[in-house]
């Protein structure tokens, strides 16, 4: 799906501003797209925005091998996981960081210095997006526009950690003043996702000259990315943004992966599915959209065939299972429990401790199943706070409500063993040595 994109770019100082501090860079062959807005005065955002992009860029190009690895689809011991490109990215800007707070440090007229970053790497039918600040990242997908980075600001930092009521917060003269950047310290703290692609999804990665005009009139900022030329469309979102005031520098940078006409509608109803059955489940209920889009950084897709075993009885595993297409018949011993279909789970204890499965699980006809494993869902767990947060205090949830399950089971068992025993009203029983002999009582006569 990389040679097949179109994209469009351009950068405009604004009405108000006397130099432009954003930069951004598109390397067509790697597949990356980024833009930065520096931020220090002096002209420093403008060193450090342009600093940041070439660090990041060359560490990019340094790997790029391996995105080739990773595109060609390789198994076995040169195989190169998800997790790797994210670390690459990660790494990426942890660099761009490092050089940006170095140079920083030599010059007192640039000291403070730093910039947001917002990339997206496109790699095969994947989008890794990374960002850092409050540029941001849009993906329009079916006439749909979803923001898929989250501003790293005060009041979005304040909202997540619950300090004030949202009123309150609303309130704060600094509620938009960021909170994380490349450079103001040697390391910076990014977030990053993962999007499957479809053919004809179009990004946006642009400055918050841009984006802060579109706050209360997502609609419109919709509308003008359906424009079906990038050239045209960039253009007509710079203008709107000075049209509106032009306070600030405007960057937009889109893209366009693959050809509408090429769409496999299928894969796309499958991804639709996916999220759908995700955000139903009481498990994973509570968490957001993006939160949904980090979960499904980590789910395979598995097939099995009818009658292929998935897990078996006593066997120990490490895996959450959700049927996402076709149904399992769950078993123990020689008696049927359940059949479960699209958007059922089992086996979501071995996310937490490893025992040994209560019961058997076969396929019934061809089943896709999405897996979760204990590893990966650890690696939320310590690298996503407020993630983590939300998945087990969800977790505990079903726990409770299974408790609450066997304990009402326990409750009726213990009714019917407390129930009245008659049945010496209906035999008489005599002890005969070591045997048990039930004899019959006598009639009664009718009064």
């Amino acid at each position: 799906m990389n040679s097949d994109m179109q994209f469009a770019a351009l950068t405009d100082v604004g009405l108000q501003r006397d130099h432009n501090e954003d930069n951004y860079l598109i390397d067509k062959k790697l597949g990356l797209f980024v833009v930065c807005d520096g931020m220090g005065g002096h002209a420093a955002g403008e060193v450090a925005s342009a600093l940041a992009i070439r660090a990041f860029h060359d560490e990019i190009k340094k790997s790029s091998s391996l995105l080739e690895v990773y595109r060609s689809g390789k198994a076995g011991t040169e195989k190169i996981t998800r997790r790797q490109i994210l670390n690459l990215l990660e790494a990426a800007v942890d660099q761009a960081s490092g050089r940006v707070h170095a140079e920083a440090q030599k010059d007192p007229s640039k000291r403070g210095m730093g910039t947001t970053l917002v990339a997206v790497l496109v790699v095969g039918q994947e989008a890794f997006v990374i960002y850092v600040g409050d540029s941001r990242i849009y993906l329009l997908r079916d006439e749909v526009l979803e923001q898929l980075t989250e501003d790293h600001n005060v009041y979005n930092e304040l909202l997540k950690r619950k300090k004030l009521p949202r009123e309150e917060i609303e309130k704060l003269p600094q509620k938009t003043a960021i909170t994380r950047a490349i450079g103001v310290y040697q390391h910076a703290e990014p977030e990053s996702l993962i999007v499957d692609l479809i053919a004809g999804d179009r990004f946006l990665l642009c400055s918050d000259g841009l984006s802060g005009y579109f706050e209360q009139d997502v609609e419109e900022l919709g509308r003008l990315l359906t424009i079906q030329e990038e050239t045209a469309a960039v253009k007509a979102l710079v203008d709107a943004a000075n049209e509106r005031g032009g306070k600030d520098n405007i960057t937009s940078v889109l893209v366009t992966v693959g050809d509408p006409a090429t769409r496999d509608e299928q894969r796309a109803r499958k991804l639709q599915l996916k999220r759908e059955i995700l955000a139903r489940m009481p498990l994973f209920r509570a968490l957001n959209d993006r939160e949904i889009l980090r979960l499904l950084q980590v789910v395979e897709v598995s097939t099995y065939h009818d009658g292929e075993v998935v897990i078996r009885e006593g066997d120990r595993g490490e895996e959450l299972f959700i049927v996402l297409t076709g149904s399992v018949k769950v078993s123990r011993g020689e008696s049927h429990l359940v059949t479960l279909k699209p958007g059922d789970h089992f086996g979501e204890m071995a996310l937490v401790r490893s025992q040994p499965r209560s019961a058997s699980v076969f396929s019934e006809l061809d089943t896709e199943l999405m897996v979760i494993r204990r590893s990966d869902f650890f690696d939320i767990l310590r690298n996503e706070h407020q993630l983590a947060v939300k998945l087990l205090w969800q977790f505990l949830g079903v726990l409770a409500d299974r408790l609450a399950d066997t304990t009402r089971e326990l409750g009726q068992a213990r009714e019917e063993l407390a129930a009245e025993d008659i049945t010496s009203e209906i035999f008489e029983v005599h002890e005969d040595d070591s045997r048990k002999t039930f004899v019959r009582p006598p009639s009664r006569s009718r009064s």
